[in-house]
Formats: C-alpha cells, structure tokens, sequence
C-alpha cells in the first residue's frame, strides 16, 4: 500500500506533518479528514514498483552508525516473529529524523507492493551497499532473515569499532603535531625577528645557531605563503591524480610499504575484507561472489587487485587458501585460517577468527605506536622552541660578556 506524506491543520489550529498508508490519493485524504485534520498537502511517498517521490534524499540519511543501530533495531524485530511489514512500520512510527522516516516508509510500501526487502534495499543504493543488500538477500533466501540481519549488524558495529579506535590512537598525535607548527610558525615569524633585530646593527658577529634562525625566520615571512599555496597545489594534485586507478593502485601499493602506517592499513583491509567474507559465506552467499564483494570493500586498491586476483584463481578450480597465500600483501593468517575452514568444512567460523585476531592485532599496534609518538612529539616540540629560544638568548649573553 502506497504511503502518503502529509502537512495538516489539528483542531488546535496548528500544522503537523507525518505520514499515512492509503490505496490513492483521495482515500489519504479522507483517512486524515476522519482524524480531524484539514489536509494541505499531501504527497505520496512511494510506490511499488514505481519511482520514489517526495524523498528529501539530496544526501545520505544514515550515517555508519545509525546504520548499525537501525540494523540491530530490526534485526532484533524481524528476530522475535514480528513480519517484515510491522517490523518498518514500528521502525518508521518510531524514527526521530522525517528523513529516515520517510526512507523506512519507502521501503515498507515496496515491501507490501511485494518486493523482496532486498530489491527493495537496492532502490537506495547510496543507502545499502552491494554488501548489506546480498546478505540480506541470501537471507531471504534462507528464510533466516532475523539471524542474517543479527550478523550483520555485529559486523557493522565491529566495523564502527576498529574505525573509532584507529582514529582515536591518531588523533591525539595529531593535534600536537598541528599546534607544534603553529607555535614554531609563529616565534620563528614573529618572536625571533623582534629580539633579534636588536642586535642586527651591532658590529660584532652574532652566534651561528642566530643567525641561522634568522635566516630560516626571513626565509618563512618571505616564501611562507608559496609553501602553503605550493603544498594546497600538490593535495589537490595527488586527489585528481589518485582518480586514475593505475596511479592510484601504485600509490596504495607504496603506502603500505611506509613504517607503522603501512602494516596498519593492511591489518585494517584484512581485517574489513576477512569478516565481510566469513559474514557473506555464513549466511549462505556464494563463496565467488561473497568473495568479489567482499574485494570491493577493500580501500586500499594494491590489496583489491590481489584480492580479485584471487577470485580469478578460485574460478578456476583453486582452493581459496592457496589463492590468498600467494597475495603477499594480505597476512599470513588469513590463508592459514582459510585451509583450516576447508579442512574442516567451517570455513565462515575460521574466517570470523581471522578477522578477530587481525582487528586485534591492528588495535594494539595502533595503541603502541600512538604511546611512542605522544612523548616522542613533545620531545621534539621542546627541543625545537630550546633551539629559539637559545637563539635569542645567546646574543644577550654575548652582549652582557662585551659589557663587562
């Protein structure tokens, strides 16, 4: 049944907005009359099979998160015998944001038109990616939908977890590094020239450390502009040179050669693409195509060339193990968990383990190199303002030595 999106007038006199279920237009409207309500327009929604009207969708409604959270929330729905049907229209009634409201009402009306819920998915493709919308079809499928939802939110929200755990042992470190630049930018522009230009006129010679300041001061206030319009030229050149995919494969190929950050992004791509596979080959997903979409959800392009390169070798008959033991970017354990998973026929399980202990293993190198590089940074912050500081200190000292 179509859904129509409503502004009215209450007794009260006020204006409210919501939605309602109707066969057309006209029955909308009286639906509303009956309700005391003086509809001033009323818009449908959606309707099977149709386009979508009347969606506000300019940008994503869910974020990473509220995804997780609305997939749990049905999940756990769908999972204690509520249908598919309910399960929205209880999602919808109770929805804060009016476009995530209107999204739910969207998907329920293709879902009561008789669409399967995963076709009904994939008419918001910025919503629900290949990923989301295959396990839930293979759910479907399988007739275990509530399980397969369960699954899935666990690995968006494990997903969510390694993300903000990453970014929170980064942060830190670069908060201090950007205020460090900030305060050297600014005694060496500003501070050193004032007390220095005291001694400039002086015959005698200045010490080599401030004069050396000196020259890197007068070389920042003059060329400091160009640097930084230099440096904005050459992020936006990278950013229009990364859309070729060569350029941009060679590139994610040499970053995961840089120390610390390097082994990080391959731990966090293995780690993404091992759990997506043991997530689509659990609910039942063919072990190709899991295997292609779990490749597609790999950031770093060197790591998903390998990873279809593997997919190529499985198509022709190759164990997935050996195909992943020869892509020497992804870690070993991974290949060694899949042979486990083919011996023993739980190959989902072993690939779950995998993913587990390679998100560990990121997480803890994360937190290893941020407690290095917090005292590290501080370090070479003081020993950079001790070397200003000196540098305007030693002519005073000198000048005190000439006077006596």
């Amino acid at each position: 049944m179509p859904a129509y999106k409503f502004e009215a007038l209450n007794a009260a006199g006020k204006t409210t907005t919501g939605l309602v279920e109707a066969d057309n237009l006209k029955a909308a409207r009286s639906q509303l009359r009956a309700q005391a309500l003086v509809p001033l327009d009323v818009t449908q929604v959606a309707s099977a099979g149709t386009e979508t009207k009347g969606l506000n969708l300019s940008r994503k409604v869910f974020s990473s998160t509220s995804l997780a959270v609305w997939t749990r929330q049905l999940a756990g729905l769908v999972g204690a015998g509520l249908p598919l049907e309910r399960a929205l229209t209880a999602l919808s009634d109770e929805a804060e944001d009016p476009r995530q409201r209107e999204l739910v009402a969207h998907l329920r009306s293709e879902v009561n038109g008789g669409s399967p819920f995963a076709r009904a998915l994939g008419s918001m493709p910025r919503e629900f990616d290949d990923v989301y919308r295959g396990v839930v079809a293979a759910g479907e499928q399988s007739g275990a939908l509530g399980t397969v939802l369960e699954r899935l939110a666990d690995d968006l929200e494990s997903r969510q977890q390694l993300k903000a755990k990453l970014i929170g042992a980064t942060l830190y470190p670069a908060i201090v590094s950007l205020i460090a630049v900030v305060i050297v930018i600014f005694l060496v522009t500003y501070v050193v020239p004032q007390v220095a230009s005291v001694f400039t006129n002086s015959k005698r010679a200045l010490p080599a450390l401030t004069v050396a300041m000196l020259a890197i001061s007068a070389f920042v206030r003059n060329y400091g502009w160009f640097m930084l319009l230099a440096l904005i030229g050459g992020g936006i050149g990278l950013k229009l040179m990364l859309r070729n995919e060569v350029f941009r494969e060679q590139f994610d190929a040499s970053m995961l050669t840089v120390p610390l950050i390097g082994k990080l992004a391959r731990g966090y791509n293995a780690a993404r693409f091992s759990g997506t596979l043991a997530m689509l080959a659990g609910a039942g997903v063919p072990i190709l195509k899991a295997l292609q979409a779990a490749a597609e959800t790999l950031s770093n392009r060197a790591m998903r060339a390998d990873a279809m390169d593997a997919l190529v070798q499985v198509r022709e008959g190759a164990p997935l193990a050996s195909a992943l033991a020869g892509k020497k970017r992804f870690p070993g354990i991974i290949a060694m968990f899949a042979r486990l998973g083919e011996q023993t026929g739980q190959l989902p399980r072993m690939l779950e383990r995998a993913a587990t202990q390679t998100s560990t293993e990121v997480q803890r190198r994360a937190l290893a190199m941020a407690t290095i590089l917090e005292p590290l940074l501080i370090v070479v912050m003081g020993a950079v303002v001790m070397l200003i500081v000196l540098a305007v200190l030693m002519p005073i000292i000198q000048l005190n030595t000439w006077v006596k």
